[in-house]
């Protein structure tokens, strides 16, 4: 540990802008691993449905096609409102 101070301390020494620069990226590329947030917009991608409901006239035969295309369907959100 003694060694990675003593690193940092003679590179910040030597080169400061590079070694901000090399920091800011590192923390660019760990930042979104350990965010709260990239756990939140990986629920609400899962829930949003990729093909939104179309209205189509219904005939009475058809199950799968709700009767009004506000009818909900698919995975709840109501997690995201209690938030």
């Amino acid at each position: 540990m003694a060694g990675i101070g003593a690193f940092l301390k003679n590179a910040w020494n030597k080169e400061p802008v590079i070694t901000a620069s090399c920091g800011i990226g590192l923390l660019g590329v760990i930042l979104p691993f350990v965010s709260p947030w990239s756990k939140y917009s990986a629920m609400i991608n899962q829930a949003t449905p990729y093909n939104y409901p179309v209205p189509v006239r219904d005939d009475g035969n058809m199950p799968d096609v709700p009767a009004h295309p506000c009818d909900a369907q698919g995975p709840s959100l109501e997690w995201l409102k209690k938030l």
